[in-house]
């Protein structure tokens, strides 16, 4: 899976890499070594986040459409029972 990023996004999460860093190690970095960081965690565990996303969707899909016929079930020749 290869997650591509706008650059506005990945602007804003290299300077999220940085503030991090700074306020939670006390360590300073630069661009570079933020991006480099950010490029690890989206290729190691983007992809583990990402199918666990899917997983939870199809499961709550499926629960959706398993339960279609009880929540929107409309009674059947029923004009000469009114």
């Amino acid at each position: 899976m290869t997650v591509k990023l706008s650059e506005d996004t990945e602007k804003r999460l290299v300077a999220s890499v940085r503030r991090f860093f700074e306020e939670e190690l006390d360590e300073e970095i630069g661009d570079l070594k933020a991006a480099r960081v950010l490029d690890f965690f989206i290729r190691e565990m983007a992809p583990s986040v990402y199918n666990q996303a899917i997983a939870d969707a199809q499961a709550y899909l499926t629960d959706r459409v398993a339960d279609l016929n009880g929540v929107h079930f409309e009674p059947e020749f029923d004009y000469w029972e009114r």
